[in-house]
């Protein structure tokens, strides 16, 4: 019984050691400058003077991300593969210890991923990625709503378009693209509509309600969506603070009834 209450201990301080403030504002540190040796590593002007300097400062601060992950798994446990967050920091840190040669060589350019560690130490960013991911049902009826618009607008101008302008219209998958192209607004009147106009003056029908429906209405429902959801996770966080203010201040209730009951027990007692 002794034996496991140390180990709780030990594994609590690591925890708390790994949490402070301190600790976690210099891993921040870290994850930046990490990254900008990472892009000054580009420079091959900079890696022909400095390029021993900046590796070996690499593989340092590499050096203190995985100390930092094999205390959270010495303090965890298997509990610690049970959070997506410390999961994914224990794949971006790994990936830097496989070999990066030959047809691995890819992981090599895959290590700028660590400056994604941010998103875990910084939390306003935590919550912004928590709600997107949140929103993905949502997301995922508005992403079917526009493939319909898109299937619906490709068969429209194929059947319209693809005589006069093959390269465009050609075929469903070419006009998808085109509509893509639309949809984003690049050159979409000077390059698209106008050239199309000459043949068809009332092409600009259909442009303009393709535009105001695919990109004015659908994609702003993609917007309302994460909105939503974020919102809605602030509004839950905001809850479960305010049910923790309200317990916390029951606790203080309770601790002060129990001090004056002590109190006039020892004054009986007297």
């Amino acid at each position: 019984m002794q034996s496991t209450t140390e180990t709780t201990t030990w594994r609590g301080r690591i925890e708390q050691f790994i949490n402070h403030h301190a600790i976690q504002h210099f891993l921040v540190f870290l994850i930046v400058i990490n990254a900008a040796i990472l892009g000054v590593e580009t420079n091959q002007s900079v890696m022909a003077s400095w390029g021993d300097e900046l590796i070996l400062l690499d593989h340092t601060i590499l050096c203190i991300f995985i100390a930092e992950i094999v205390l959270l798994i010495a303090a965890r446990g298997l509990a610690f593969f049970k959070d997506a967050w410390s999961v994914f920091d224990f794949i971006v840190v790994g990936i830097a210890l496989v070999p990066a040669s030959g047809s691995l060589s890819v992981l090599r350019a895959l290590r700028v991923l660590r400056v994604l560690r941010l998103i875990n130490k910084v939390e306003s960013m935590r919550k912004v990625v928590g709600g997107l991911l949140s929103s993905l049902p949502g997301l995922g009826s508005v992403f079917g709503l526009i493939m319909i618009i898109f299937y619906v607008a490709s068969v429209i101008s194929t059947n319209l378009f693809h005589k006069d302008f093959p390269d465009w219209f050609g075929s469903l998958s070419t006009s998808a693209f085109t509509l893509f192209q639309v949809m984003t607004l690049e050159s979409w009147a000077d390059g698209i509509a106008r050239p199309v106009m000459e043949m068809f003056p009332y092409a600009w029908v259909f442009f303009v309600f393709f535009i105001l429906i695919a990109t004015f209405i659908v994609f702003n429902l993609f917007i309302a969506v994460i909105v939503d959801s974020i919102t809605a996770d602030k509004d839950k966080d905001d809850r479960n603070h305010s049910h923790q203010s309200s317990v916390q201040e029951e606790l203080q209730h309770l601790r002060s009834e129990m001090a004056a009951l002590r109190h006039l027990i020892e004054q009986k007692n007297r």
